[in-house]
């Protein structure tokens, strides 16, 4: 498995691999709780309540059902967990607290379902939850940084600090955002193309070393599955 690999990549190629997919549940147990707590409206705990183990179930299928080609994992994941636990309902015939559903899941079939999560809507998390789940993010991207040797620390030192300098590395972030040869070089031949770069924006190459780090950063989560760090940082 390639280590560059976004979240949406690495679940579809450990869809047949027990041990990776079991390293990803466990991993994701946070935001598991967090999905079962949302629905519920009450606090879960893991060995205790019986919903999160209906909910590592549904994560398991959802790394099993989900298409890159559809949408990000983690809102399918969440969709998938939330009509377990309504199946579940049903089955047992008991009220959980509040239970707000607006879609008929249980007459589609697995097609539709797995069309539903496309149009969901960030709105729909509260900031406790964006908070936890740029958390995990957070830890995705570090280990990519530090495959390339950097630290959020070395990000921070090369950040623009002057109005001038950071159009300068917005416009070096745009002109490879834009060049699917050049993400191609920086996330599978691990190095920033500063020659490239310089001569396409016709500036000087030192400029572009300078952001180096800031450059490589932003380019990573632009490129990746890391929508929530997008929302918050908002490079450009």
């Amino acid at each position: 498995m390639e280590q560059h690999q976004s979240l949406n990549e690495r679940v579809m190629n450990i869809k047949h691999d027990t041990e990776e997919i079991n390293r990803l549940i466990e991993e994701y147990k946070p935001f598991i709780a967090s999905t079962v707590e949302q629905h519920l409206a009450r606090y879960v705990e893991y060995g205790i309540d019986d919903e999160l183990s209906i909910a590592l179930m549904a994560f398991h299928e959802a790394i099993e059902k989900y298409d890159i080609k559809k949408g990000n994992f983690l809102s399918f994941a969440k969709m998938t967990i939330k009509n377990r636990l309504i199946d579940h309902y049903r089955k047992e015939q008991k009220i959980m607290g509040p239970v707000v559903y607006v879609e008929q899941a249980k007459e589609q079939d697995d097609e539709e379902l797995l069309n539903l999560y496309v149009d969901e809507s960030i709105k729909e998390y509260t900031e406790a939850q964006k908070s936890e789940l740029r958390r995990l993010e957070l830890q995705e991207i570090k280990k990519e940084l530090a495959k390339w040797g950097l630290s959020f620390a070395d990000v921070a030192k090369s950040s623009p600090k002057q109005e001038g300098t950071r159009r300068t590395y917005l416009a070096a972030i745009d002109f490879i955002m834009k060049s699917p040869e050049l993400i191609d070089i920086i996330k599978n031949k691990k190095y920033l193309p500063v020659e490239k770069i310089a001569a396409g924006l016709k500036i000087p190459r030192k400029r572009i070393e300078r952001g180096r780090n800031y450059i490589i950063a932003a380019v990573l989560i632009l490129s990746g599955d890391y929508q929530f760090i997008n929302e918050y940082i908002k490079w450009r």
